[in-house]
């Protein structure tokens, strides 16, 4: 039983314990060092026999057991001083590694012992016979000995093997053995019986061991696994614990407690993070992650013993020997198994490798076949894997002579084989390089490249011809493919425009030398094929091009020709037919076989095509090009005058395309010298005559043909791609004149504008983003900019329609149907549909003249009432109609009897803005 004091000064008294007559005493101990405060236990001993007692009393000044993580004890003088309430004083022993103390009893005494403690905390003490003592020490400075000899032989032969191979892993691992012999010469106390080291630089030195073992362990990890080859996230993860853990070492020299909790921490991070990495690679096939399985799974084990030890759960006197002991162990195992796996494919190699040695493992390592053609023996010997690789038997190709591969090259191949061979022994120089094919089992041909050189004898003469053979069927087929590719189409594998020229030339130099060939060309363009691939999507307008293309290509026959020349064009060179009147029925039988309807997706897609025809005629050029340009303006003439038809080119043709190249051109000038301009239609409230609103009418003023309606230049847009460009026009604009009139008028509801869409190729998803730009920096109010769309536009796509419209509705636009009533319109999309207003065609208005009832007009109103929906009526020219519309219940209207269209400034006047 020992009892723990903590004085205010430098002297204690206390009580001893009672002796066998039952006294009981009092005694004051002074410190050795006065001014002191130390801290004091007491304890008492009895000697019970008739002789007297020596005692060894031990007091470590280490123990890893109990040490602790956090903060570890590290070491320190334990008890500065003993005294004894009677009898011989105590004597310190020398012992570098623990204090000892003599302690006297005499026969039949109770002695009371005060000890001057050298640290707060309660030290572990022993108390040893001292024969025992000694026998136990040496026994075990004979253990520790055996341990730190190990450990210095293997550290010693592991530095050698570093000179021997180079790898990284070797000097990791030496590292680790160099680390290991100094923690175990610092924990047997080995080191402090050569040099005299003081209690403090035994701490710093004991935290910075265990710094170092885990650096090199860490080290060791990421050199075996190659964890830096691949990932250079772990390279750079690695590189900063390493620095960290290095960095443990100088703070060791400030506080030596936190930089050995910091290292244990990581030792035990160290190898839990190795385990799952092993493990990980392991289960992926790793063969260095396998071979390290058994050490890592005991370094495991040793972890968490240690763990237990520090803690205090395993605190018998063996755990610390033994735990070193285990270290050294593992150390050795793990020296054994990067060893193994350095040299497992061959011996040490002190030399670099000759480079002809270095020639044989790159040859090796390349996979090629080796050809050698003795010359004087006429014998070819090659690599067994090219007759595996064939499917041959044994012997067909190697042992025989070179004549003897003709029947396994193909055909095509043999002549230039035997020439190649032949001139490389004449000339006696210079390098084989050919491609050529060989036959397998299967009758199928594998594309081999021979790469040789001729050696030459003393006698000047070739001796062999060696080399490799190299296989190259994957290469040749990719040149294949390229190649047809280069020629043909990539979606319906048929000529395009390149090879449909070449073959049309020929065709034609043919024909002028025989009467008998009147080849015919017949170019197809698609009628408005643009708006399958907006409405429905690019992969329907994929489908629907190899249906035509496989339709078309049904109707050939064995000497025509069928390409496509673009995305929606297809060409036909007709050699089978040579009268015109059935080279027309062929080309009718061809629009007949596009107009036949597409299903896709359970929708029938309908098309029509325009064709033009060019008839061979010997008077004129010959030249492909011209042919193909007559037919592009056949193609162009059948488009202007609707599409769905067949036009036959004629020379005056010409001319009509240049008008039509022309007006293009002057439409592009338009565009960028603002000469398209914006007319606006007052909109009037027919209850009380006020203008709500204005429609956007769009027209051209043409220097030379004056002002132009949308009908004579939106079917030219619409071809060359403008009507974008215009589209967006139409809003920036009228969004620009609406924020105007808002910002000077306050009126509720407000001003309103209707911008009629100019062609249905405007209803795609770009014109969201274009709805959403021109809304947002304009800064109008929401649903006072009118998007109108055509009825029958709409009813061309009702569900795409359904959703584009809601997402315009979203964005803050209004949406407007127009020319309701002239189309067919079903009512259950109608519903869906979210429209605002419906605008009444002119020509339900104009029926208010002739005298009879309008009950059309009037149900076409009460219908827009029903829906929610507010209904303009157009063409309102006399003042009896705009009565007869506000009777019958129409909100608003538009036309001759409120004003004629009118610029943006006098808009502005007619507002007051």
């Amino acid at each position: 039983m020992v009892e723990h004091y903590s004085s205010d000064g430098d002297i204690i008294q206390i009580s001893t314990a009672p002796d066998k007559e039952g006294i009981v005493r009092r005694i004051a101990v002074k410190a050795r060092d006065a001014g002191s405060r130390p801290d004091w236990i007491v304890f008492a001993l009895t000697n019970d026999s008739d002789e007297q007692i020596d005692r060894l009393l031990v007091a470590p000044h280490f123990r890893l057991s109990g040490s602790g993580v956090i903060w570890p004890d590290l070491g320190s003088l334990r008890v500065a001083a003993i005294t004894a309430s009677q009898g011989i004083r105590p004597e310190r022993e020398d012992n570098t590694e623990a204090d000892a103390f003599v302690i006297t009893l005499d026969p039949g005494t109770t002695v009371t012992f005060v000890a001057e403690l050298g640290s707060p905390n309660l030290p572990q003490m022993y108390l040893w016979d001292p024969a025992a003592y000694k026998d136990w020490q040496n026994g075990h400075t004979l253990y520790k000995g055996i341990i730190i000899g190990i450990a210095g032989l293997l550290a010693l032969f592991l530095t050698v093997v570093v000179v021997v191979k180079g790898s990284l892993v070797f000097p990791a691992v030496a590292a680790l053995a160099w680390a290991v012999l100094g923690y175990a010469c610092i924990d047997f106390g080995f080191l402090q019986r050569i040099f005299t080291i003081s209690q403090s630089a035994e701490q710093v030195y004991r935290a910075s061991a265990e710094a170092i073992l885990a650096a090199t362990l860490l080290v060791v990890l990421f050199a075996y696994l190659n964890l830096g080859r691949w990932h250079v996230r772990y390279k750079h993860m690695a590189w900063a614990w390493l620095l960290f853990l290095i960095a443990l070492v100088a703070i060791a020299s400030f506080d030596p407690a936190i930089a050995a909790g910091v290292a244990r921490i990581s030792i035990a991070v160290i190898v839990a993070v190795g385990f799952i990495l092993v493990v990980n690679l392991a289960t992926h096939g790793y063969d260095r992650a396998i071979m390290l399985i058994p050490t890592w799974l005991l370094l495991v084990a040793w972890t968490a013993a240690a763990s237990f030890a520090v803690i205090g759960e395993l605190s018998t006197d063996v755990v610390p020997s033994a735990l070193i002991g285990g270290l050294v162990l593992i150390v050795m195992l793990l020296g054994f198994t990067v060893m193994q796996q350095a040299f497992s494919g061959g011996g040490f190699s002190l030399q670099p490798a000759s480079d002809a040695e270095r020639r044989a493992l790159a040859l090796a390592g390349s996979g090629d076949i080796v050809f050698d053609w003795n010359v004087i023996s006429d014998k070819i010997s090659i690599s067994p894997e090219l007759e595996q690789m064939l499917g041959l038997k044994k012997g067909t190709l190697a042992g025989n002579p070179a004549s003897a591969w003709l029947e396994c090259i193909h055909p095509f191949d043999r002549d230039r084989y035997r020439i190649s061979l032949d001139a490389i022994t004449e000339q006696r120089r210079g390098q084989l390089h050919q491609d050529f094919r060989l036959r397998s089992s299967a009758d199928s041909y594998y594309w081999f490249r021979l790469k040789a050189r001729p050696v030459v004898g003393g006698n000047g003469e070739v001796l062999r011809v060696i080399g490799t053979l190299i296989d190259v069927t994957e290469t040749k087929m990719a040149e294949e493919r390229l190649l047809h590719d280069a020629i043909h189409d990539n979606l319906t594998r048929l000529p395009n425009k390149q090879l449909f020229s070449d073959r049309l030339g020929t065709f034609l130099r043919i024909a002028t030398a025989d009467e008998s060939w009147r080849p015919t060309v017949l170019t197809i363009d698609l009628d408005h094929f643009k708006k399958i691939n907006e409405l429905i999507g690019i992969s329907a307008g994929d489908s629907v091009l190899l249906t035509i293309s496989r339709r078309l290509s049904r109707l050939m026959r064995p000497q025509d020709t069928i390409a496509r020349l673009g995305s929606d064009e297809f060409a036909i060179i007709l050699l089978s037919e040579r009268e015109p009147d059935r080279v027309v029925a062929f080309a009718d039988m061809v629009r007949r076989a596009i107009t036949t309807p597409i299903t896709y997706a359970d929708k029938e897609i309908s098309l029509s095509a325009s064709l033009g025809l060019v008839l061979y005629d010997p008077s004129t050029s010959v030249q492909a090009n011209e042919v193909i340009k007559s037919a592009e303006i056949a193609v162009a003439h059948a488009k202007s005058q609707g599409g769905n038809r067949i036009e036959v080119f004629r020379p005056s043709m010409r001319n009509d395309l240049s008008d039509v190249i022309a007006m293009e051109h002057d439409l592009k000038r338009a565009l960028a010298q603002n000469e398209i301009k914006l007319l606006f239609q007052p909109i009037v409230k027919l209850e009380d005559r006020t203008v709500a609103g204005f429609e956007t009418i769009l027209y051209w003023e043409h220097p030379h043909l004056g002002k132009l309606e949308p009908k004579d230049f939106i079917p030219l847009a619409e071809e060359s791609g403008h009507i974008i460009e215009i589209g967006q026009l139409l809003l920036e604009q009228t969004a620009h004149e609406l924020a105007a009139w808002q910002q000077a008028l306050d009126v509720d509801p407000p001003i309103f504008a209707t911008v009629k869409m100019p062609s249905r190729y405007l209803l795609r998803h770009e014109l969201l983003q274009d709805v959403k730009s021109v809304i947002t920096r304009a800064g109008i109010l929401p649903g006072s900019l009118k998007l109108e769309f055509a009825e029958s536009v709409v009813m061309e796509n009702p569900e795409f329609a359904t959703q584009l419209f809601q997402r315009l509705r979203d964005l803050g636009a209004g949406l407007s149907l127009d020319d309701f009533g002239t189309g067919y319109s079903a009512m259950s999309y109608l519903q869906r549909l979210p429209f605002d207003t419906i605008k009444i065609d002119e020509s339900f208005v104009r029926q208010l003249s002739n005298g009879p009832s309008p009950v059309i007009l009037s149900s076409i109103i009460n219908l827009a009432a029903a829906l929610g929906m507010e209904a303009v009526a157009e063409g309102t020219e006399t003042e009896s109609n705009a009565i007869v519309l506000y009777q019958l219940g129409c909100a608003y209207a538009t036309g001759s009897a409120f004003g004629d269209p009118m610029t943006a400034q006098q808009a502005r006047r007619l507002m007051g803005a």
